[in-house]
């Protein structure tokens, strides 16, 4: 029986936590903060609950995975998956609008070509079709097995097969999102509908690599879902898991040191001075915390895997209290779109001194009972990816995301203004809080080519005993990823250097 320190309390980090004492391992978490989750948090007042992290889950079968390996127990016994449907109610500036079935291609090839003209769904249908070989190409590298050693073939080659597109009597192929949007997609609805799932994970369009298709396509092929009382119940879940197989928590816990000895990872010191002793360190914290932690490199020299020095966009979300019921046959998810994208897109990346344009927000109405007072009220949450280093500690900063937020959710919620109670407001700084990570930047899934810029660091690292798990960490952020990140850990340390991964 090996004892392992693991620092945080992320899902990732819960999830390696679970497997490893399922093994035999001795597993104690330290978390700075006073609770679980990372950022699967909750927030309530006044009868309201509302998730302040990721609302709705992909890829579920990642934690149907743990939950049978570390118990043999369904997920579905301990907590409620609802499957959303239509996925995503898409609203444009023009007065045009589209409500897309969850994971139906032929229900939304139909939706499309009725609500954006004939041939438009046909054309997303043929994008999906193509996203689909880039996933099928990517899910083990990327998903399933632990970070190839030789992982600059992944960024290498391109796996999104783009049709050949000629311009300037030369015949090219799309490398970015965008210009799968504008060469192969040709509807600038089409290319905002596409754009959003980027925008959801703080990636750039025009810089995103064209495998970013598959991130539209998972939703596609396997569903999005909701769980009954909030994602906060998964991370719950997730919890009580751990504690069923004994695994130690230590809250407010702040780790100070990673110990070395004979040069290896040898346990954590705090910060109050104490040592806790372990014989693998698994840290589930960001890039740059890390770096604090140790007194070595941590990876090859000249590494170029997602830039520890970058700061990707960090998300505004707006908690709101209505006052009046829920109308009937409303959408769980709608996605408002701006009339200029292009703004958006370019001041995410260079903020520079302007007023920033009207973002792409998305505003999430559960039909749940249990995140309200009663069926008088309605519990809203609206978010938008925005520049991480923008000037947050600025109160107009603040303010004028609030009005482009509510501005943007009149076309998704009736009379949203006159109904609102209250709001709370969660810029980045709450997210850099609750997590540490830098600007409360959010993690996007590992992603091929784009020479290797996309991908996360490995879960092994150059001193031997000390592993990575978590969003920041290979395979990359989002509930599923982070997840998959504790197993592959699990399986490094369970089975050895030679663990290739799940089969």
């Amino acid at each position: 029986m090996a004892r392992i320190a693991v620092i945080g309390a992320g899902t990732g980090a819960m999830a390696a936590a679970a497997r490893l004492a399922v093994a035999g391992h001795r597993v104690v978490v330290y978390e700075r903060t006073e609770t679980y989750g990372g950022a699967v948090r909750r927030f309530e007042r006044d009868g309201f609950r509302f998730d302040t992290g990721p609302g709705l889950l992909t890829l579920p079968a990642v934690y149907r995975d743990l939950f049978v390996k570390t118990g043999k127990e369904p997920l579905e016994d301990r907590v409620e998956l609802v499957q959303v449907d239509p996925s995503a109610r898409h609203v444009f500036t023009d007065g045009g609008e589209v409500s897309l079935p969850n994971a139906s291609r032929a229900g939304v090839v139909a939706a499309l070509d009725e609500a954006l003209g004939a041939g438009a769904g046909g054309r997303w249908g043929d994008f999906l079709v193509r996203a689909r070989e880039a996933w099928d190409r990517t899910r083990r590298p990327l998903l399933e097995e632990p970070l190839w050693p030789d992982w600059r073939v992944l960024g290498e080659k391109e796996p999104y097969p783009a049709v050949p597109h000629k311009r300037l009597l030369r015949t090219r192929r799309a490398g970015t999102l965008a210009e799968i949007g504008s060469w192969e997609l040709r509807d600038d609805r089409l290319t905002a509908l596409l754009m959003s799932h980027a925008l959801a994970y703080g990636l750039d369009p025009w810089t995103a690599p064209a495998s970013a298709a598959v991130l539209p396509y998972m939703e596609h092929a396997f569903g999005t879902w909701y769980v009954r009382g909030g994602i906060r119940e998964l991370a719950r879940a997730v919890y009580e898991r751990c504690l069923e197989r004994r695994v130690e928590f230590v809250f407010g816990a702040e780790v100070s040191r990673i110990v070395e000895k004979d040069g290896r990872a040898a346990g954590v010191e705090l910060a109050d001075g104490s040592v806790a002793e372990a014989d693998h360190v698994v840290a589930g914290v960001h890039p740059a915390r890390l770096r604090a932690l140790t007194e070595r490199p941590l990876d090859a020299e000249g590494d170029v895997r997602a830039d520890p020095g970058a700061v990707p966009p960090a998300r505004f979300t707006l908690l709101l209290a209505l006052r009046g019921a829920r109308e009937p046959g409303a959408a769980h998810r709608t996605v408002v779109h701006p009339a200029a994208p292009e703004s958006e897109w370019d001041f995410l990346t260079s903020p520079g001194g302007d007023l920033p344009p009207p973002p792409t927000v998305t505003v999430l109405r559960p039909d749940d009972p249990t995140l309200r007072p009663d069926d008088g009220h309605e519990a809203v949450v609206m978010s938008a990816a925005v520049p991480a280093d923008a000037p947050w500690e600025e109160e107009s900063t603040a303010r004028r995301y609030t009005d482009l937020l509510l501005d943007a959710g009149r076309l998704a919620v009736p009379d949203l203004r006159e109904r609102l109670l209250w709001h709370e407001v969660r810029a980045p700084g709450h997210v850099a809080d609750e997590t540490g990570a830098r600007s409360g930047s959010v993690p996007a899934p590992s992603l091929a080519g784009g020479q290797g810029r996309f991908l996360r660091p490995a879960n092994t690292t150059r001193l031997p005993g000390l592993y990575r798990v978590g969003g920041w960490s290979h395979p990359g952020g989002g509930l599923a990823h982070a997840g998959m990140s504790g197993a592959l850990v699990a399986g490094l340390i369970v089975e050895g250097p030679g663990f290739r991964g799940s089969q």
